[in-house]
Parts: C-alpha cells; sequence; structure tokens
C-alpha cells in the first residue's frame, strides 16, 4: 500500500513524533510510506514549552515534509488537494487534541474527494484531559470522514463510542518505545547521574496538571517519615514551575527530589529509566500513557493511579502496583510496600514478559485491516 502519515515528526520533538517516527519504520518494511509533519505545530502564544524542535541528537529522524500549518485553513485546504492528488491508499492520522480536529478534518475530506483514498485514525485521546470550548465540535469535525480508527485503551474505545455508535475501529495496545537502547546497570546509571541513594523513584514526562505530581511529592513526604526515597522529576513543565518549588520546600524535600526540568534528549532517558527502582505515574485522568511503555522497554516496575487505561497496562501485583487517584496516603502506602515486600525483581522480571504484548506489528496488522474496504 501506499501510505501517508500525518502528524507531529522529526525535527519536531515529544513522545508523539517518536510514536510516528515508530510506526513510519514498521509500516515501511512492507509498505511505501510518506511523512507528512508541520511547518507550525502550534502557535507560540499556545505552545507552554520552550521549544517544539529536536535539539540535542537524531535518534528518530524520518524522511518527513513539512507541509502542514495548523491554524492556516488556506494551507489546510492546500494539503488536502496535494493529497488527493497523489491518491496514497490511507492517510493516517495521530489525534491527541481537539485543537487539531479543523486542520485534519478539512485535509481528510479534500484528500477523499479522489474518491480511492481513505482516512485512519490513531486515537490517544478523543475526549481530552484539559477541557476547551469546542472540543466537542472539533473531535466531530475531525471524526466525520474517517473510515476507521485504532483505540488504545477501553476508555478510548468508550469516548469514541459515544460520539460515533457505529465507529469501524480496532483496539491494539499501544506499542512499546523501544528506541532508547537497552538500558545500563543501575548503579552505573545512578553514578552517571550523580545520584547515590539506596531507593530512587522516577517520574517522568511533561508535567500538566492532570499527571498529579503535587500528589506525589505529598506521598513522599509521608514515605520518608519512616524511610529513606528519593524522587527523580525529569521533564518540562508545562504548568507553573515555581508553585512545585514551594511545594518540595513546604514538604521539606529539598535533598529528597532531583528536579530536571528540561526536555530530556533522546540519548539520555534510558539513565533516568536504569537509574530507577520504579516508575511512579500518579496521574488525575488518563487514556494511556506511553511513559508507562518507555517503562517496561527498561523493564521496570510501575506504579501508578488506576485511571484511564493505567489499569489495562500496570498490573496490579504482577508488573506494579494500583491505587486511587488524588490519594497521597494510598500512594505513599503502595511505595512502603514496594520497598518493604521487596517486589523489584519480581515485578521487573514480568515487565519483561509483559512487553512482549505491546508490538508495533499488531498495529501494523490493525491499519492494515481498517484500510481494507
Amino acid at each position: 500500500m501506499n501510505i501517508a502519515i500525518v502528524g507531529t515528526a522529526y525535527p519536531l520533538r515529544g513522545g508523539i513524533s517518536h510514536y510516528n517516527a515508530l510506526l513510519y519504520q514498521e509500516l515501511a518494511k512492507t509498505h511505501h510510506v510518506e511523512m507528512i509533519t508541520f511547518k507550525r505545530q502550534y502557535p507560540s502564544l499556545l505552545f507552554p514549552g520552550k521549544t517544539q524542535k529536536e535539539t540535542e541528537g537524531e535518534l528518530l529522524r524520518v524522511p518527513s515534509e513539512e507541509l502542514v500549518d495548523s491554524i492556516n485553513p488556506l494551507n489546510w485546504i492546500a494539503v488536502g488537494r496535494e493529497l488527493a492528488r497523489r491518491a496514497p491508499d490511507v492517510i493516517i492520522f495521530k489525534y491527541w487534541l481537539p485543537f487539531f480536529g479543523p486542520c485534519f478534518g478539512t485535509i481528510a475530506r479534500l484528500a477523499k474527494r479522489n474518491g480511492h483514498t481513505r482516512v485512519v485514525y490513531i486515537c490517544d485521546n478523543v475526549v481530552p484531559h484539559e477541557k476547551r470550548p469546542g472540543d466537542t465540535a472539533f473531535t466531530r469535525y475531525a471524526f466525520s470522514p474517517a473510515d476507521g480508527f485504532i483505540v488504545q485503551s477501553d476508555v478510548v474505545e468508550r469516548d469514541l463510542l459515544t460520539f460515533l455508535p457505529r465507529a469501524r475501529f480496532r483496539k491494539v495496545a499501544h506499542p512499546v518505545y523501544n528506541i532508547f537502547g537497552s538500558g545500563m546497570e543501575k548503579p552505573l546509571a545512578r553514578a552517571a547521574l550523580g545520584l547515590p541513594a539506596e531507593r530512587i523513584l522516577l517520574f517522568f514526562g511533561y508535567v500538566r496538571p492532570y499527571k498529579g505530581l503535587d500528589v506525589l511529592l505529598e506521598a513522599l513526604a509521608d514515605v520518608r517519615t519512616r524511610m529513606d526515597v528519593h524522587l527523580m522529576v525529569v521533564g518540562e513543565f508545562y504548568d507553573d514551575e515555581q508553585k512545585y518549588r514551594e511545594q518540595i520546600t513546604r514538604l521539606g524535600l529539598a535533598s529528597a527530589v532531583t528536579l530536571n526540568a528540561d526536555y530530556v534528549a533522546n540519548d539520555r532517558v534510558g539513565t533516568y529509566f536504569s537509574a530507577a527502582d520504579a516508575v511512579v505515574l500518579p496521574y488525575r485522568s488518563a487514556t494511556q500513557s506511553g511513559i508507562a511503555q518507555i517503562a517496561y522497554n527498561f523493564d521496570r516496575p510501575v506504579i501508578a493511579t488506576d485511571v484511564g487505561g493505567l489499569g489495562e497496562v500496570v498490573l496490579h501485583g504482577r508488573t506494579g502496583l494500583l491505587v486511587p487517584p488524588n490519594d497521597p496516603a494510598a500512594l505513599a502506602a503502595a511505595i512502603r510496600k514496594f520497598y518493604v515486600e521487596r517486589r523489584e525483581a519480581e515485578f521487573s522480571a514480568a515487565a519483561r514478559e509483559e512487553k512482549r504484548n505491546y508490538t508495533w506489528e499488531a498495529m501494523v496488522h490493525a491499519i492494515e485491516e481498517l484500510a481494507t474496504p
């Protein structure tokens, strides 16, 4: 098949760019694939981070065309017409924010006018974590010309069927991010990061309100009344960084938290995961989380809240522990249980087995099915 992927790709950075690059590489084994990315993904006023582009390394560089301007309707028309002319068998859109609904929906409608091209959405979210006016209308506009959908958790499946009860879809688990290497021995990773602590946890990824870092900090203060545990917070802040720093000071955690508030280059990711005993996802809401898939890539246990699709990926008592959201005491108890019962080796072995269920081959097979009328 001739396939076009429309979405974030190198030189744009982040987990979605990584996902699309891995998808491109897997599809390209058996199909002809074009990657079409943004020349402007977000207007500067709407982007909370420091830069939208990869500034270090080219670990996931794939060939791409920078064609799409997310806020220019004339551009959407031009790109849609160009795709109609190229007539790929299928266009794949990675959907995570209704902000892109008008852009993707217009491109999809115009591309399909050739009477040949089909449209498939891979849905990270249908209902966003942080809701804004227009979300429902934008999502309906994006989805109405689609021929198929891929969802990656039960909660996204339910949300999709609320919008489109007769949607043609396949459910495929979020594949493992296997592009950060195999990691290193824990003592070497800790030495590289200057972390001599005996017990170390990792919170990784962009910091946003729904991800519950404040809950984790409250839990850490509780845990440290009984045992020494160190927390690495690694990721750029898309929320007010100062309020978290003030919380760390108020809770007396200045020596117990290592804060790296920058985007981590791809070739450094493995060092942080290798240094940790477990990864903590204290989310208030979730659909699925690529962070859990990175943790599994490094055979790391996950301690998470039981929200959205996290409970489908984190197997309680097998690959990690699950607790209710917004409950620092329950999260603290789970962290203590993890250490007191010495569960790391057991959970790590199970994670090593479980990650075999999250393959890119399954994703490609689902796309091939949906691309067939």
